[in-house]
């Protein structure tokens, strides 16, 4: 029987274990944040690995015994190189968000400026939001989309840009589907002096598989999860330019972090050697068109697609067209009610607060890593327009879970090993 050990200790943790089990297996689980770890990723986390604790880096640390532990980041920093090519990376990092804190610790003081895309058009809570410990430490000013396409208005950041005059330019978005300018980013931050970084957390891994341009050559920093696109173990990475290499260690241990989570560390670089197989790059292009095949089913089905559709694994959708009196979070719960699990989020201009907010966003990679493709997805789409249309109709509801339930039992989790 699964979780075996746990229940031995607690009967309570197991079957809330057996719950989550039971939930990813029979719901459509669509957090574009998310994905399906290997059984190898899984083993590595779970290894023993855990015991241990160690502070610093290879062939530096501040505790003898290292050796095994040096081996693996080592490992796992040239896997990454690989990846994505950088001069320098880190791969301690315990989250994104604390990668993209140490970036800032890096090259910032208390004080200085941040010029980010508002988190209402898709930007990234860790990007200066007054709710976040950035908003503290730094001034933050903001750049929007373009209101009615929903994409970047390059121009009209160089503006901002000039007119705010930041010490640091972010690109890249935890909510924004196209694709991005990098070269244009540096461009509109060396006009203005600024460091330019480039948070890739969620298209690392469609980077990593040539699907996607890359920032590494043209932004001063990128940092990035490991376990969305990429099917790594929990945690973040840093790539830089080898001129911040010691002031970005330095933020990230002994200032911001302690130990090496080490488990993870480990999980990341199995995840890293994967992405470094040809059936990786199938499986993003996989994964890309699959979201391509989800937005233009939903367009047909009346539903409004930000930014008009796709580069990426996320699709972003705007109800306030198709189902006007439909905030994001009745959406939200309506879809749960249906085991499509996808989460509410702003739209470029939104009226609503984000609490309700105006739309859903919707990732692929979880599916395809089950073995969905474009033909399913389609489907898929359908489920989605009629768990949406049955928002107070609970006999549609459960017909919908039932057909949710059969398209989960053709593609179980089991079979990826997860």
């Amino acid at each position: 029987m699964p979780y075996e050990h746990v229940g031995s200790v607690t009967q309570e943790l197991r079957q809330s274990l057996e719950a989550e089990h039971a939930r990813q297996d029979q719901s459509l689980m669509m957090i574009a944040s998310e994905n399906i770890a290997s059984p190898a990723v899984r083993e590595a986390q779970g290894s023993m690995l855990t015991n241990r604790n160690v502070l610093g880096y290879p062939d530096s640390r501040l505790y003898p015994g290292a050796d095994s532990m040096d081996a693996i980041e080592s490992f796992a920093i040239q896997c990454a190189t690989n990846l994505w090519g950088a001069d320098h990376v880190n791969v301690q990092p315990h989250s994104g968000s604390l990668a993209n804190l140490a970036v800032y610790l890096a090259v910032l003081d208390p004080g200085d400026s941040i010029l980010a895309l508002d988190p209402r058009d898709g930007g990234h809570i860790t990007h200066g939001d007054d709710r976040h410990i950035s908003s503290d430490l730094y001034e933050t000013s903001y750049y929007h989309v373009d209101p009615t396409t929903g994409q970047l208005d390059y121009e009209a950041i160089a503006d901002r840009a000039e007119a705010v005059d930041p010490d640091l330019i972010i690109s890249g978005y935890s909510a924004y589907p196209g694709e991005i300018d990098w070269p244009r980013f540096q461009t509109i931050a060396d006009a203005v002096d600024a460091v330019h970084l480039a948070d890739i957390a969620h298209i690392a891994g469609i980077i990593a598989a040539d699907e996607y341009p890359s920032p590494v050559a043209h932004a001063d920093f990128c940092t990035g999860s490991t376990y969305k696109t990429i099917r790594g173990g929990r945690g973040g990475f840093i790539l830089c330019d080898q001129q911040y290499a010691d002031a970005v260690d330095t933020a990230l241990f002994p200032y911001l972090q302690g130990g090496a989570a080490l488990p993870n560390m480990a999980g990341k670089a199995v995840g890293f050697a994967e992405a470094l197989r040809p059936e990786f790059q199938t499986y993003i292009k996989r994964t890309v068109t699959s979201a391509k095949a989800l937005a233009i089913r939903l367009s047909e089905s009346g539903i409004n697609i930000v930014s008009n559709g796709t580069e990426t694994h996320i699709v972003v959708i705007d109800l306030q067209t198709s189902h006007p009196d439909l905030a994001g979070s009745e959406a939200e719960r309506a879809l749960e009610d249906a085991r499509i699990i996808a989460n509410k989020i702003t739209v470029p201009a939104d009226p609503r607060h984000p609490s309700g907010a105006s739309g859903i966003r919707f990732g692929t990679s979880c599916l395809v890593s089950r073995g969905f493709g474009p033909e399913e997805m389609e489907y898929v789409a359908d489920l989605i327009v009629r768990a949406l249309n049955a928002a107070s109709d609970p006999e549609e509801r459960d017909q919908i879970v039932q057909d949710v339930e059969a398209l989960c039992d053709q593609y179980p989790i089991s079979d990826t090993g997860a």
